[in-house]
């Protein structure tokens, strides 16, 4: 493998696994404080990039201010999510799991009544190339790939420095316990719901601009999300960083020796390796 293809494909990697990871630790936010498998936490993705769109594209506005508009907005309909589809069934799994999969066909369904199937594409954040040593790799994955590590180191360091971060632990640990100790178990819960609405809105906005976007782009960052929480274990927030790692290493790495839906076969098929050696996942329970 020449260094160029080296290079490039080692950008890629650690770009996947930021955007990975982003939209994992939003899902496993979720999942460990409010115990909410929220299968639409993808479709959350889908529609951020979509509203970056609109913002960029058909009104103008700044790109990147565009990108912060849109993870405000699309934090704000976390707490519409939180109070009004999640509060209510808080601790039925079965009736959450119904709720989270309507929102998946009520949002997918109005995004693409609205604005059709057809692709469309964000205007690069950071257009050029960077040619060192006869090496290029493109600035708008390098960029993705440093806002998407500021973003996870971020909060990984409000999860475990702030008040409201431990309050958070404390409930994914025991939300009874928690509760006892006078922490408002449904205020910490919107918290959680918009930072992880917020953080999938950003990395659906970012990819848009890399691999464009469409009313379904959302199914295929589910499973994603979903393949990287079990393999870093069910509980573990932490363990979502070595995991979407590894998953996007592989995504990034077999696509030079193989095609199209194989693919994604051989790379589940490691995971699923992974797991038969280790079913609790690499630092959480078992799944």
């Amino acid at each position: 493998m020449s260094p160029e293809l080296l290079a490039q494909v080692a950008v890629n990697a650690l770009m996947l696994s930021s955007m990975y990871i982003l939209v994992a630790l939003g899902f496993a936010l979720l999942l460990s404080v409010m115990r909410i498998l929220n299968f639409a936490h993808a479709v959350i993705y889908m529609v951020g990039g979509y509203i970056c769109y609109q913002l960029a594209v058909v009104y103008g506005i700044n790109q990147w201010l565009s990108l912060v508009l849109t993870a405000l907005i699309v934090g704000s309909f976390g707490l519409f999510l939180e109070r009004y589809c999640f509060r209510p069934f808080f601790g039925d799994m079965n009736r959450i799991i119904v709720m989270t999969l309507a929102i998946i066909i009520i949002l997918e369904s109005a995004v693409n009544a609205a604005v059709g199937s057809y692709v469309r594409a964000i205007p690069s954040f950071a257009p050029g190339v960077i040619r060192s040593g006869g090496v290029s790799l493109s600035v708008e994955r390098l960029v993705t790939l440093i806002i998407g590590t500021a973003l996870t180191l971020m909060l990984i360091f409000f999860i475990q420095k702030t008040k409201i971060g431990q309050q958070m632990l404390a409930i994914s640990q025991d939300s009874i316990g928690a509760a006892l100790q006078g922490i408002n178990i449904y205020r910490v819960s919107a918290i959680a719901t918009v930072i992880a609405c917020a953080l999938a809105a950003v990395a659906g906005s970012l990819m848009g601009a890399i691999l464009h976007i469409h009313p379904f782009i959302g199914d295929y960052m589910l499973v994603k999300a979903i393949v990287i929480v079990i393999l870093a274990g069910i509980g573990s927030i932490g363990g979502v960083l070595g995991a979407g790692l590894i998953l996007g290493t592989i995504d990034a790495s077999l696509p030079l020796v193989l095609s199209g839906s194989a693919t994604d076969a051989v790379g589940f098929g490691i995971v699923i390796l992974i797991l038969l050696f280790r079913p609790q996942g690499l630092f959480g329970h078992e799944a």
